[in-house]
C-alpha cells in the first residue's frame, strides 16, 4: 500500500492553522460570519456553547479583515470549526458540509506538501515563468482553492502544478465527422498548426499508426489529451466512437510539458516557442468543472482575431501600453453526440473533449524582460518575506515609486479596453501577467485566458459595430454598472486587497497611500482621454460603494455541489465601500 508523501505533522498543523485563519478572514469579508468587537482591534466569534474564537484584526479596503494569526485562540483547525459551526452559524446543509470537508482536506494536503522544502523569496525570484508557477499557493480569496474533486491522492501527486512534474502528452486522432477545427488566418488549416507543433517524424508516426488500422490520416484531426481525462472521461463516455474507430488513441509526442496553476494548461518546455495547450479536465476545482465549453472552444480563434485587431488598431494600446494578449489561435472541438444535444444536462458533460492552442508568452518578451503572474506578488516564503518585497529590493526603487510603475503597467490597458471599447477581461492573479525589465521594474501587462473571461457592454456602443457575429454570440454582455465589477473583483479585490496590507507591513507603504496611488493612476488615464468623459460616467469605477461579490458564499449557500446546466457565477451579498471613491 502506497503511503502519501509529504504529510508531516508539523507542516500539517501549520497549514491547518493558516487555512483556519483564511476561512475566518474570507467568511467575515463575505459576511458569512460576523465577528463582534470586544475592544479596539479585538474581536470574538461565538461558534457554539463550547467554542468562542478571539483574535486581533484590522479592517482594510473593501471591508477586508486582517486577522493576526498569532492572536487566534483557542487552538483549533478548519474541521473542528466546521463541526461546530456548519449548521447554526454557517447555515450549511449536510451534503454541502460533507463535500466541503473533502475539498478542504485536499487543499490542506496540497498546502502541507508545498510547505515541505518551500523556497525563499530570493530563490523564487530567480525562477523562470514556467517553474515559478509550481510554487504558487492558489487563489487567495477561495478557501478550498485546491479541492480538485475527482482526483485521487496519487492523481494530485502526479498532475497538480505543485508536483512540478514534466509530462509527455498522448495524442488522439478524431474523424472529421466528429471534430471541428478553427484557427486564426495564419493557422487557417490543421496542417499549418501541426507543422509548427509536431516534428515531422512524429507526424509520420501518427500517420503510420492510422494507416496500420486501415484509416486515412487526412480524414482525421489530431489533438493531445490529458491522460487522466482519457482514462476517467473519454474512454468510458466516448466508448462507442472508440469502438467504431472514429476516435483512435495514438501515442505521446516528444515534448516535455509542465502543468500550470490552471492545472489543465501545459507549457512546452522542450520547445518554448511552440504553443501552450489547454485541455479539458473533468474535475471540480474552485467554483467550476474544468472542461472546455464547446461553443467557446470553437469561437476562441475568432475572439482572438477580434480583440487583437482592436489592440493593433489602437496606437495607445499597441505602442504605449504594448499590452500582450496571448491569443488562443487554434482549437479542435469534439462534441459528445448525446450530451451536446441536451442543453438541460449538467454543463460538465458538454465540455469533455477538445484542445485550445495558445500563443507562448516567451515569443512576446523582449531582451532582458521577465514575466510572472500577478498572483506571485502575494506569495510569502517560510520566513514571512513577500515576493513583492524581494522584487522591490532588487529594483533599487523606493517602494511607492515601484508600486506606481506597477499600476502604470497594469491599469492603462485595462481602462482603455473598458472606457473606449466597453470590453473587460477578468484580470485576476492567474490571468494577469506582469512583465518586468532587467531591473525587476514592472513595465507592461500580458493577459491570458481572455476568451473564457472576456465580457462586453450590454449597452450598445459604436465600437462593437464591426464585431463578428461569431464573437458576439459567445461573449457575455453585462450592464455597465456590472461590467466594472470585473476590474474591481478580479484585480482590486482579488489581488490588491491582499497586496496592500503586504506593502504596509513589509514596504512601509501605508494602505491609504497604496489606494491613493491607484486612484492617481486612474485620474491620469482620465486626464489623458478627456474626450471619453461620458464613458467615465457610464463605466464608473469610483462609486461610493460597490456590490460585494462572494466566491465562498457561492459554494456554501448558492450552488453548493449540485449539478447545473450552466456554469455558476459569483454570488452577490450587500455592498462594500469603494477605496477608489474620493479625490
Amino acid at each position: 500500500m502506497r503511503r502519501p508523501t509529504g504529510l508531516e505533522q508539523e507542516n500539517w498543523a501549520l497549514a491547518a492553522r493558516r487555512l483556519l485563519v483564511k476561512m475566518l478572514t474570507e467568511f467575515a469579508y463575505e459576511e458569512i460570519i460576523r465577528p463582534e468587537p470586544e475592544s479596539p482591534g479585538r474581536y470574538r466569534l461565538r461558534v457554539g456553547p463550547d467554542l468562542t474564537f478571539r483574535f486581533r484584526a484590522r479592517r482594510g479596503a473593501y471591508g477586508h479583515w486582517r486577522i493576526d494569526p498569532g492572536s487566534l485562540t483557542p487552538e483549533s483547525d478548519p474541521f473542528h470549526f466546521l463541526a461546530r459551526a456548519h449548521e447554526v452559524l454557517l447555515g450549511l446543509s449536510g451534503d454541502t458540509t460533507g463535500h466541503l470537508i473533502r475539498e478542504l482536506t485536499a487543499t490542506l494536503v496540497a498546502d502541507t506538501r508545498m510547505a515541505d522544502g518551500a523556497l525563499s523569496a530570493a530563490a523564487l525570484a530567480d525562477l523562470d515563468y514556467a517553474d515559478l508557477e509550481g510554487h504558487q499557493v492558489g487563489h487567495p480569496w477561495l478557501v478550498a482553492n485546491k479541492g480538485r474533486l475527482g482526483f485521487s491522492d496519487a492523481d494530485a501527486e502526479h498532475w497538480a502544478p505543485e508536483a512540478r512534474r514534466r509530462h509527455r502528452l498522448p495524442w488522439i486522432a478524431v474523424h472529421r465527422e466528429l471534430a471541428a477545427y478553427r484557427g486564426v488566418p495564419a493557422l487557417a488549416t490543421p496542417a499549418q498548426l501541426y507543422a509548427r507543433e509536431l516534428d515531422t517524424a512524429v507526424q509520420k508516426r501518427f500517420a503510420d499508426l492510422l494507416r496500420a488500422r486501415g484509416l486515412r490520416p487526412e480524414d482525421h484531426l489530431l489533438l493531445p489529451v490529458h491522460p487522466w481525462q482519457w482514462e476517467e472521461t473519454v474512454a468510458p463516455l466516448f466508448a462507442a466512437e472508440i469502438a467504431r474507430g472514429t476516435i483512435v488513441p495514438l501515442d505521446a509526442d516528444d515534448e516535455l510539458r509542465l502543468p500550470q496553476q490552471s492545472i489543465r494548461t501545459f507549457l512546452n518546455l522542450s520547445h518554448p516557442e511552440r504553443h501552450t495547450v489547454k485541455l479539458p479536465l473533468s474535475i471540480l476545482n474552485t467554483l467550476v468543472w474544468r472542461g472546455l465549453p464547446t461553443d467557446r472552444t470553437l469561437a476562441a480563434p475568432a475572439v482572438t482575431s477580434w480583440v487583437q485587431g482592436v489592440r493593433d488598431a489602437d496606437p495607445f494600446l499597441r505602442d504605449e501600453c504594448r499590452v500582450i494578449l496571448l491569443g488562443e489561435v487554434a482549437s479542435v472541438t469534439v462534441p459528445h453526440r448525446d450530451y451536446d444535444a441536451l442543453p438541460q444536462v449538467p454543463y460538465q458533460y458538454r465540455e469533455l473533449l477538445g484542445c485550445i492552442w495558445r500563443e507562448p508568452l516567451t515569443a512576446y518578451l523582449e531582451g532582458g524582460e521577465r514575466a510572472r503572474t500577478l498572483a506571485a506578488l502575494l506569495h510569502t516564503d517560510p520566513d514571512g518575506r513577500s515576493f513583492a518585497a524581494e522584487l522591490v529590493a532588487r529594483s533599487g526603487l523606493d517602494a511607492a515609486v515601484w508600486l506606481r510603475r506597477l499600476f502604470a503597467a497594469l491599469l492603462p490597458p485595462l481602462l482603455r479596453f473598458l472606457y473606449r471599447y466597453g470590453t473587460v477581461f477578468s484580470p485576476h492573479g492567474e490571468n494577469a501577467i506582469v512583465v518586468f525589465d532587467a531591473d525587476e521594474v514592472p513595465v507592461r501587462l500580458a493577459v491570458k485566458d481572455f476568451v473564457d473571461d472576456m465580457n462586453i457592454s450590454a449597452l450598445p456602443l459604436p465600437e462593437h459595430a464591426g464585431m463578428p457575429e461569431e464573437v458576439r454570440g459567445v461573449l457575455l454582455a453585462e450592464e455597465p454598472e456590472f461590467l466594472t465589477q470585473f476590474i474591481h473583483s478580479g484585480l482590486f479585490i482579488g489581488v490588491f486587497r491582499y497586496l496592500a496590507p503586504l506593502c504596509e507591513e513589509q514596504l512601509d507603504v501605508p494602505e491609504g497611500e497604496f489606494w491613493a496611488l491607484v486612484r492617481a493612476e486612474l485620474g491620469r488615464h482620465q486626464d489623458r482621454f478627456p474626450e471619453l468623459k461620458e464613458r467615465f460616467r457610464t463605466f464608473d469605477l469610483q462609486l461610493p460603494r460597490i456590490a460585494r461579490l462572494c466566491l465562498n458564499r457561492n459554494r456554501l449557500h448558492l450552488d453548493g455541489y449540485r449539478d447545473r446546466a450552466q456554469r455558476p457565477h459569483a454570488a452577490v451579498h450587500g455592498s462594500v465601500p469603494n477605496p477608489l471613491h474620493g479625490p
